[in-house]
């Protein structure tokens, strides 16, 4: 394809070389005449390895050229990607004016020749961005079929983005409507095996990669700061945390859901917090850790009593399934809430013997629900058919049983990404998405 490619900054100039490797046409568009006439000469406005030696190339081969003139870039290419700069504001926003400005001149262009075009957004934009976009300027030539809108994150690495475009570690696309393209346009320009979300869920992959590797610095760093003070080697005690695959770097944690509970967890991240306050060590990480646990709690909570319904079955309580640990359960603290709010529950897990609960588990639910024997049911279905909002913790029931029991009239929330209870037919509105 020939593809416009407005932007030549970072982004725009890594996609033009790349793109321009694999044998399509560049023309790049950009407002300042200096990063045009160096893409004329076939160099690069920044330094990345590799990139000059592409876009001599593919001078060469006649395949390279820019422009300032918007108009001129559209009408003699098949697609455009839109890599403009989205710089912060002082507010923290995103100035997104500069997205904008090349919309409308994209949209100008497209509804003057009625010409068919593939758009790709590239700019890093807040979720909802895409879609305002297409609404503002879009909207009738992508309902008329005659343009083609996707929103195609980048994850190129300075320094190694060359490398990481030819063999992308992560490859997305987003849609309209979160299906499958008709056509495979959007992974020519793209490379690899892309996913496909919404337009909403692709711009929130890019935040959420970067907020997750923020954090994965601040944490490594927080260690540091502890094995410091106890004249710890921390770059080994991370290389030694890392080499756990199986649970640490894995994505057996990165499952939205229940808050994190259990007789652990809670009271490390507690005692290590404690340590680092005693001995004035900062660590604004795990601080905050707590509070954003019992955030998630409380948004739980919300959800539930925001419902309006007081008869209310909990399918799970202990912290996890397969285990009768009720030890830090979030679902006891939903339960201990609604209890002191007068609500009518009904409780089943198949892992809890009462009888069998000893020691620190039994003292724990003597406290907090001495009543809980009359509250647990021996069958899910007993809890099911008798209440009028169902929180499902735990995937202690099946699909079919469930697609019997419940009425259309009841209401269902899920807490752990229980996918499939969105396609049977009840009110049904999940914890996390």
């Amino acid at each position: 394809m020939n593809v416009s490619i407005f932007g030549l900054g970072y982004v725009g100039a890594v996609t033009s070389g790349c793109l321009a490797e694999l044998g399509h046409g560049i023309i790049g568009a950009d407002v300042q005449q200096a990063k045009v006439d160096a893409f004329n000469r076939g160099f690069s406005p920044i330094i990345e390895p590799e990139l000059d030696d592409l876009l001599q190339k593919a001078k060469r081969e006649g395949r390279l050229s820019a422009t300032t003139n918007a108009a001129d870039a559209v009408a003699q290419s098949d697609a455009s990607i839109i890599c403009v700069g989205t710089p912060s504001l002082e507010s923290g926003r995103l100035n997104l004016d500069f997205v904008r400005k090349v919309s409308e001149q994209i949209s100008t262009v497209l509804r003057a020749s009625g010409k068919k075009h593939i758009l790709l957004f590239r700019s890093t934009m807040l979720p909802g961005s895409t879609r305002a976009m297409v609404t503002d300027f879009f909207e009738d030539l992508r309902a008329a079929g005659q343009v083609r809108i996707y929103y195609c994150p980048e994850f190129l690495r300075e320094g190694t983005a060359v490398k990481d475009f030819r063999e992308p570690s992560l490859a997305v696309v987003g849609t309209h409507d979160g299906k499958e393209p008709e056509s495979d346009e959007a992974k020519q320009l793209l490379g690899g095996s892309p996913s496909v979300l919404g337009w909403e869920g692709a711009e929130m992959i890019k935040y959420s990669c970067n907020y997750f590797h923020a954090l994965k610095v601040g944490f490594a760093n927080e260690i540091g700061r502890v094995c410091k003070f106890l004249g710890e080697d921390g770059a080994r005690v991370m290389d030694v945390v890392c080499s756990d695959t199986r649970l640490n770097i894995s994505r057996y944690y990165m499952k939205p859901g229940n808050p994190y509970g259990g007789s652990c967890l809670p009271k490390d991240v507690s005692a290590l917090l404690s340590l680092a306050r005693q001995e004035g060590i900062s660590l604004p990480l795990l601080d905050n850790t707590l509070d954003t646990n019992q955030a998630h709690l409380d948004l739980l909570i919300k959800l539930i009593t925001g419902k309006g319904r007081r008869k209310i079955g909990l399918l799970g309580l202990a912290f996890k399934a397969d285990t009768d640990d009720l030890r830090g359960s979030p679902m006891v603290a939903v339960a201990e809430t609604l209890l002191g709010r007068g609500y009518e529950l009904r409780i089943y897990d198949p892992s809890l013997n009462l009888s069998r609960l000893i020691g620190a588990n039994e003292a724990e639910i003597q406290r907090r629900m001495p009543h809980l024997a009359s509250l647990l049911k021996p069958g899910a279905r007993e809890v099911i058919e008798d209440s009028e909002l169902i929180v499902a913790s735990q995937k202690c029931v099946a699909m079919e049983e469930l697609g019997t029991w419940v009425k259309p009239e009841q209401a269902v929330i899920d807490v752990n990404g229980w996918r499939e209870l969105k396609t049977l037919p009840w009110q049904y509105e999940g914890l996390c998405w």
